[in-house]
């Protein structure tokens, strides 16, 4: 095995805020990050490095914004990953603790978005499979009134920083991690629409199982559709650490979704 040779400075802080500079990450900004930090290489401070590297960047008037989803709070008969046994069903729904936004972990979605979620002053949606945290002014208007049976739609936060004209920032993964994506799928004429549950905290301070109707999620083809939307050059790529950085406009990128997922999915009523 031929030994990879290591850079010639750790990267810190102070770098990666350069990089993320070239990269066009725009000061007073608001944006949403997706990040796989081990594809970056050795970090000085891990997350840390890289949110304050951002804040540094975005400065006082900026918003950093990450998924902090929580998707095993769902109806276990949909688990595949692994499956569980068909009696359990009924024990996990009455006892599976309900979704509390100050203390719920995300899963899966990575070191940098559970340092921000737990970060002072920042600010988190209600929703009980797909939250969002933000840190920054304008925290609170992006997460507020999450709906729950839209949940990655018009009234969610994705929905939000459309209006906020956001960027995405995808660090050391692909577009097959590009949330953003999601919402071009809720404005499809007829997308394809599944039964949804969670446990969720009660007004009372209980915990209740809830269901609800949404559209069916569906992220097959992201990769492809990310490599096309590439090819028009509305997405700045650059080094950050040992990695790439995709840097691109939320508004270019759902708006050019909307139209291949058009053009490359069937609808129910097509």
């Amino acid at each position: 095995m031929i030994a990879t040779a290591a850079p010639a400075r750790p990267h810190t802080r102070a770098s990666l805020a350069a990089q993320l500079r070239d990269l066009g990450v725009r000061p007073g900004g608001t944006v949403l990050v997706h990040a796989g930090l081990r594809g970056l290489g050795f970090l000085c401070g891990g997350p840390e490095a890289v949110l304050l590297a951002l804040r540094d960047v975005l400065g006082p008037e900026g918003t950093v914004v990450v998924p902090t989803h929580t998707p095993d709070n769902s109806d276990p008969a949909d688990w595949t990953n692994p499956p569980v046994p068909t009696q359990w069903w009924p024990v996990i729904r009455a006892e599976l603790p309900g979704f509390d936004p100050a203390v719920t972990p995300s899963r899966f979605m990575g070191a940098l978005a559970e340092l921000v979620r737990t970060w002072p002053g920042a600010r988190r949606s209600h929703h009980p499979q797909v939250s969002f945290a933000a840190l920054g002014p304008a925290a609170d208007r992006i997460v507020a009134g999450h709906a729950l049976a839209d949940m990655l739609g018009e009234g969610s936060p994705l929905g939000r920083l459309y209006d906020l004209d956001a960027d995405v920032l995808l660090l050391g993964v692909d577009h097959g991690c590009n949330t953003s994506l999601h919402l071009a799928e809720y404005r499809q004429p007829a997308p394809p629409r599944q039964r949804c549950g969670a446990a969720v905290l009660t007004a009372e301070g209980g915990r209740e199982w809830v269901w609800w109707e949404d559209v069916r999620l569906d992220d097959d083809g992201f990769a492809r559709l990310g490599a096309d939307l590439e090819a028009t050059g509305a997405v700045r790529l650059g080094p950050v650490g040992d990695g790439t950085g995709r840097l691109m406009r939320q508004r270019a990128a759902v708006d050019f979704a909307v139209d291949w997922l058009a053009r490359n999915r069937r609808t129910e009523e097509a």
